[in-house]
């Protein structure tokens, strides 16, 4: 009986675990998005803030 009542702890644990992982994954998702589209809109006017400049001058063998 005990090995019944185990399995069905285990069971609810897991279900538990993996309803939390699936809500932080969401919410990273959620918060990438939102990073990404906040980058877009700054960049608009921005445009050319974030490209790195290049070297004037040709790199050396």
């Amino acid at each position: 009986m005990y090995e019944y009542e185990y399995q069905q702890l285990r069971a609810a644990d897991l279900l538990r675990r993996a309803d939390h992982e699936r809500q932080v994954r969401e919410a990273a998702r959620a918060r990438r998005a939102a990073g990404r589209e906040a980058a877009e809109s700054s960049t608009e006017h921005e445009s050319h803030s974030r490209r790195l400049r290049r070297l004037r001058s040709a790199r050396t063998a």
